[in-house]
């Protein structure tokens, strides 16, 4: 059984630990599940609730390359629908043995953009039974700030949570200082997003535009020019431009590229969330990072172990977008997360609704924010 339990439901002893593992026997409670159909990577979680968030019981990873073409086709291909199609057979066989009570589905960036996205779906749901959503770039990025709320350091006035993606990167301001304000983390209120952008510029959409060549530094820094030009700047963030300036903001990094630079920071042996998720670093060992494995050449990235030949044609493109962020807005920490989108949606999902008050007939109902 796969186990990727977030920070609050971590148990905090082997005691805690073995007393939880008997509760869950006798009362299990139900399973949620929550998938995200990217660009690149199809991705499940499978859920129960636990004090002070979700345990997950079950997971599912597998690299679809739904949007390889995309650009110049203009149309998912029929190959990279048949491979999302297996990829979501096994999820759905997994959420069946999991008994899932509720999930949501979404698909992003690929299927927002592809002339045939409504075509995917309609096949995901013959074929499988799943319903899928394709999602703004809004909710995107929204729901990707809450999966990723505790790791907020509620020191700083301002976040920057960056969601590096295969078809977009989605940019998301936090107004830190008012949510500390607000009582933070512990009021289990979400932090308020100032503004949020969205460039049209992924780790696979910028690959493909920018084949490699045996010139690596000049092939990369084409790259990081390219996705440079196309981050812009929403007219909210401005104003909070003097807290990167005074060392007051910091950046949130949630994605693969994300993980893989922090994980060849660390030099692991292997990926292992547990050593990466939640951890802190500077600005200088982010860049110095996306240095060493620019230096490198296909062959050279594919034998780093948390990278590998799966991801040896990507991380660079991911490191451009990473590296022209912290040039437009620079801070002196990121806080990796091996987290995002789907810890959102499960949130959502097992978020229980407010017990509402009687009300005078005739009266005007609550509605929810």
């Amino acid at each position: 059984m796969a186990q990727e339990p977030t920070r609050a439901a971590t148990p905090r002893s082997p005691a805690g630990q073995a007393n939880r593992a008997r509760r869950d026997r006798r009362q299990p409670g139900p399973a949620f599940a929550a998938i995200d159909l990217g660009t690149n990577n199809c991705r499940m979680l499978v859920a129960r609730r636990a004090p002070g968030g979700f345990r997950i019981i079950d997971s599912f990873s597998r690299i679809v390359r739904l949007g390889e073409g995309l650009n110049d086709s203009g149309a998912l291909s029929e190959a990279a629908m048949v491979r999302v199609v297996e990829a979501l057979s096994v999820c759905a066989e997994k959420m069946e043995k999991r008994s899932v009570v509720k999930s949501r589905c979404v698909a992003t960036q690929a299927c927002r953009m592809a002339d045939n996205g409504p075509e995917l779906m309609a096949r995901i749901k013959e074929k499988t039974g799943l319903d899928f959503d394709i999602i703004t770039s809004e909710e995107e990025a929204r729901l990707s700030v809450l999966g990723c709320l505790d790791l907020m350091d509620e020191s700083y006035e301002t976040a920057l949570v960056v969601d590096i993606g295969g078809g977009s990167t989605e940019l998301s301001w936090v107004d830190v200082g008012m949510w500390r304000e607000r009582g933070g983390y512990a009021s289990g209120g979400r932090p308020p997003v100032r503004t949020w952008a969205s460039a049209p510029v992924g780790v696979v959409t910028l690959s493909e535009r920018f084949p490699e060549t045996p010139d690596t530094a000049a092939w990369y820094g084409e790259m990081r020019s390219f996705a440079a030009a196309m981050l812009k700047t929403p007219k909210g963030a401005k104003k909070l431009r003097k807290h990167f300036k005074d060392g007051r903001a910091h950046l949130i990094g949630t994605s693969g590229t994300i993980t893989s630079v922090a994980g060849v920071h660390l030099d692991l042996p292997r990926y292992e969330r547990a050593k990466v998720d939640g951890i802190w670093m500077s600005a200088d060992d982010t860049i110095a990072t996306c240095n060493r494995l620019s230096a490198k050449d296909f062959a050279g990235r594919s034998q780093e172990p948390v990278i590998g030949i799966e991801r040896a044609d990507l991380v660079l493109a991911g490191c451009a977008i990473l590296e022209a962020v912290m040039q437009a807005w620079p801070a002196t920490q990121l806080r990796v997360g091996d987290r995002g989108l789907r810890e959102g949606l499960l949130m959502n999902l097992m978020r229980k609704p407010k017990r509402r008050r009687g009300r005078r007939k005739g009266s005007a109902p609550e509605t929810s924010q």
